[in-house]
């Protein structure tokens, strides 16, 4: 007992004398010196953030594109020497309702529409990154280097499911962007944004990363780098860079109502790095298709299918005729590894199948009735979002036809008409003289209704209008330049 006590009462004394020692460690500097050391810690992270700026902005580019686009208008058939008013006066202030009663003329027009934004040098010989909801449709690119004329650049490829594309311009010699490890990027970790916002060249801001792998649901394929760095209009297709100078995304989008508010997010500069690599040597990006649809396992299915704590993404449906379901997946299947890969999202799945090469083997792992089961499959080639959107625009009306066309409203559809955040289809064309032209719809206008029903896309608007028989009545909700309102529609008799 006695042995214990001293050895006691000799811990305590050392615990002690540590104490003591630590807290005098710790004791607050004078406030003069913490000032300064204060101040000079700034002055070298702003220095840091200059000399990296300085390194990095001549690579950076402000780019403009043209596209032409055909707009629908109305005019008078009875005014002689044309309207008066000029533009769609009556169309803009009576909702298309002619003075005298009679019916309006619906004409074309081609226009031209600009685009700007940024992008960055990435070789020696002119190779550009940028986004492809700038270039994409564009007829003519002009990029600006410095204070130097614009000159015209060469569209050599874009991918519209990554929102990634590649331009070059006929000269040598250039400063480039180095391309970093994105995947080696950690959250916290310091990054620049520099591009052309507000056609303000060569601005400048800094962040963190705030996280990484977000989604958007504006690409086809994403894993997006979300950072606070300021990003507004025209930063578009800058670079993200990190301390080394080096470019770790390209700024692509941000969430808020059109300025800044701390979250934006670039694409990592590895998957514009892949994507690069097929547009120069083939000007178009081939990847493996799967053939399921797939949706995250929430806490909830795992629980109701016996899986608690488990992570993946469950198969509602298998394509027919699919490489998966040669490949036997079934409905219900919860992928859990994806080519020795695990999965943790239906987003997993997406990206690590887009990777992929069309023609490929790879080991898939489900669970299946709460046991693990490996399918090897051999990817097939995917389409391109585009290339979709292109095949439901060619869709047919149905046979009760009201005079219309529509189309899946695009992302870069609803950055033109202003339907962000909105779902429908959109019109593309009006019959000249249909019961739709006679009630005012044109070209560019949403339906996000019919009937009362919501719908997304092309297919479910032709399933609702399927329903009406001739000489029935159609009730769609629209939205167009004149606001959000219904229209009533009876579908002809012949």
């Amino acid at each position: 007992m006695h042995r214990f006590s001293d050895k006691k009462s000799t811990t305590f004394l050392s615990l002690s004398v540590l104490l003591i020692c630590t807290i005098i460690s710790i004791a607050p500097l004078p406030a003069a010196e913490q000032t300064t050391d204060s101040i000079t810690a700034l002055r070298q992270i702003g220095k840091a953030f200059a000399s990296v700026s300085e390194k990095a902005s001549p690579a950076v580019v402000s780019l403009r594109a043209e596209k032409v686009v055909t707009q629908q208008y109305y005019t008078m058939p009875d005014w002689p020497f044309g309207d008066p008013f000029g533009d769609d006066f009556f169309d803009r202030f009576f909702q298309r309702q002619s003075p005298r009663g009679q019916q309006q003329q619906r004409q074309q027009r081609k226009i031209i529409q600009p685009a700007q934004g940024s992008g960055f040098i990435i070789s020696a010989d002119g190779y550009i990154l940028t986004n492809n909801h700038l270039v994409g449709d564009a007829e003519k690119v002009w990029v600006k280097i410095g204070d130097a004329p614009e000159i015209r650049a060469d569209i050599i490829g874009t991918d519209p499911d990554t929102d990634v594309a590649v331009i070059k311009i006929k000269k040598t010699n250039l400063p480039y962007l180095e391309l970093a490890d994105s995947d080696k990027l950690e959250v916290g970790e310091w990054v620049l944004a520099i591009g052309n916002p507000f056609g303000l060249s060569h601005s400048v801001t800094a962040g963190i990363v705030s996280a990484k792998g977000r989604s958007a649901g504006i690409n086809k394929y994403e894993d997006f780098i979300q950072t606070d760095a300021a990003i507004n209009p025209g930063n578009s297709g800058g670079p993200l860079i990190n301390l080394d100078g080096k470019a770790v995304g390209i700024n692509a989008a941000i969430i808020g109502p059109g300025g800044n508010i701390g979250i934006g997010f670039a694409i990592p500069i590895n998957i514009a790095k892949s994507v690069y690599k097929q547009l120069i040597t083939t000007g178009k990006v081939v990847r493996g298709y799967l053939g399921v649809n797939v949706q995250d396992l929430t806490e909830s299915m795992a629980d109701s299918m016996g899986l608690k704590g488990k992570k993946g993404a469950i198969v509602p449906r298998v394509a027919e005729d699919s490489p998966a379901e040669k490949a036997g997946f079934q409905p219900g299947d919860v992928i859990v590894e994806f080519n020795g890969k695990p999965v943790e999202s239906s987003k997993d799945v997406v990206n690590m199948v887009g990777e992929e090469k069309p023609g490929q083997k790879v080991d898939v792992v489900v669970i299946r009735d709460s046991q693990k089961k490996t399918l090897q499959v051999t990817l097939g080639e995917s389409k391109s979002q585009k290339e979709q959107e292109q095949e439901s625009s060619k869709e047919a009306m149905p046979a009760e036809t009201i005079g219309i066309t529509v189309q899946n409203l695009t992302t870069e559809l609803a950055e033109q008409f202003g339907y962000e955040e909105l779902n429908g289809v959109i019109i593309s064309e009006v019959e000249n003289g249909s019961v739709a032209d006679q009630q005012g719809l044109a070209a560019g206008t949403l339906i996000m209704e019919v009937n009362q029903k919501k719908i997304k896309n092309v297919s479910e608007f032709n399933t609702e209008i399927k329903k009406v028989k001739k000489g029935g009545n159609i009730l769609l909700l629209i939205q167009d330049q004149n606001g959000r309102r219904f229209v009533a529609l009876t579908v002809p008799e012949d």
